[in-house]
């Protein structure tokens, strides 16, 4: 700090940035470090058996016949048939690239997947994830059916493209996290990374973020808008249909003695 004419304390930069960071990420850090504290690594079970499925796929796809049992099990295309890739969509999210050191996606999985799973919940973060990586699996095959001609298109070839991995769901929950935590500026970054990454390289891995990056938008600015109403309608259908199957086990009951009754008396 430095004192001014007037007698006042001008803050440093250091301490500007210190206070900006607080700003940014302040509740996102608090938020985890509470739940961590509390429960160590049983509060991201759902990250823990990301990282571990993750590991796992690298491993058996390197051994012997590995990389075929992969394909046929997790391994998306836009050239196989549509219903085959929408089974196969849950698992390709934990499928590495091949050609990728499998330690990146490790971390970022663990991290990511972590701090979504105490920020967002463990149903919502699965939400994200696999809306946005479906998103970006249906993007590639309606790219490939209008053709290079399109803006968004892509040539045939592409149709035959490996399409797994975790990094569009990756890049989706960062900006649901971002959100959630108020961190505009986080979220902007994320946003333009994303966009000048397809700019400068447009292959499908580019364009399938900006399409996850779209569809966590949406996903955000709905929670936002809507808050807990549509789990609050999704409790009260539930509620409904409850009481129902009661009324109707209670009608059944009232139906069965009243035909024993009737069937005792001569």
């Amino acid at each position: 700090m430095h004192r001014t004419h007037a007698g006042g304390v001008r803050k440093g930069p250091l301490a500007i940035a210190g206070a900006a960071a607080v700003a940014e990420w302040g509740t996102l850090f608090a938020t985890v470090r509470d739940a961590v504290v509390r429960k160590k690594f049983a509060a991201v079970p759902l990250a823990t058996v990301a990282t571990f499925l993750i590991l796992l796929f690298s491993v058996v796809q390197h051994l012997p016949g590995g990389e075929r049992f992969v394909n046929n099990i997790g391994v998306v295309r836009a050239a196989l048939p549509l219903d085959v890739s929408l089974l196969r969509t849950p698992l390709s999210l934990y499928v590495p690239a091949l050609d990728l050191p499998v330690w990146g996606a490790l971390a970022q999985v663990f991290v990511v997947f972590a701090i979504a799973e105490i920020v967002l919940g463990r149903r919502m973060t699965l939400v994200v994830a696999y809306t946005c990586t479906l998103a970006g699996t249906l993007f590639a095959r309606v790219g490939v059916a209008i053709g290079p001609h399109h803006l968004f298109g892509f040539p045939k070839w592409v149709a035959y493209v490996r399409d797994t991995g975790p990094s569009a769901a990756v890049v989706a929950l960062a900006i649901c996290i971002a959100f959630r935590c108020r961190a505009w500026l986080t979220a902007g970054l994320v946003v333009a990374v994303m966009i000048g990454e397809a700019v400068v390289l447009p292959n499908l891995a580019g364009l399938e973020h900006v399409v996850a990056v779209i569809t966590a938008l949406l996903i955000a600015v709905s929670v936002e808008v809507f808050g807990d109403f549509w789990p609050r309608v999704l409790a009260g259908v539930g509620a409904a249909a409850s009481v129902a199957a009661a009324a109707s086990r209670e009608v059944a009951v009232e139906a069965r003695r009243r035909t024993s009754a009737g069937a005792v008396i001569p």
